[in-house]
């Protein structure tokens, strides 16, 4: 411990917790910070110091700095967490639609894999159209292009997974 700076403390603590009251604009807030000067001034150990006053508000300035980091950093981390709980976004980063109930959520997971398994039973050539056209976003051309078939062979086969997964989903 620093003696001289402990002396100084008590010597200029009145004047340190105006500073500290202006700085913050909370005279709680004001308190806290003069415990945490009070805590480094016993527990540091300083080299020689030319102005003890200067140096102790020095060190108060730095810890009002400290906590209006440690604040804004919070602020932005409860930021991120509401807005990322309001898009949907669990902790883990998975997306839900948080106005689903659990019940709702479980029809649809089992609607998406019965519907993959009826994608999976469609014949080889309306499978693959379907699949590039609804699935990947392709046009008819460029799932024509892919497939080496015309337009109207892609609209063929389109139509005929879509009759399909119409009847396999209506069970």
């Amino acid at each position: 411990m620093n003696a001289g700076l402990a002396r100084l403390y008590e010597q200029h603590r009145a004047e340190i917790l105006r500073f500290l009251k202006a700085r913050t604009g909370d005279a709680a807030e004001a308190e806290d910070v003069m415990q945490e000067l009070w805590i480094k001034v016993q527990e540091g150990e300083t080299g020689p110091v030319a102005n003890g006053r200067a140096y102790l508000f020095r060190m108060a300035h730095n810890l009002v700095l400290d906590r209006l980091r440690e604040q804004r950093r919070r602020g932005q981390r409860e930021s991120s967490w509401s807005i990322e709980r309001s898009a949907g976004v669990t902790s883990e980063g998975d997306l839900v639609d948080p106005g689903q109930s659990t019940e709702s959520q479980l029809v649809l997971q089992d609607d998406l894999a019965r519907l993959a398994v009826a994608i999976g039973n469609l014949p080889a050539g309306a499978q693959r159209a379907f699949t590039m056209h609804k699935l990947e976003g392709l046009s008819h051309g460029e799932v024509a292009a892919r497939l080496g078939i015309s337009r109207s062979g892609v609209e063929k086969h389109i139509a005929l997974a879509m009759q399909h997964l119409r009847i396999a989903l209506e069970d």
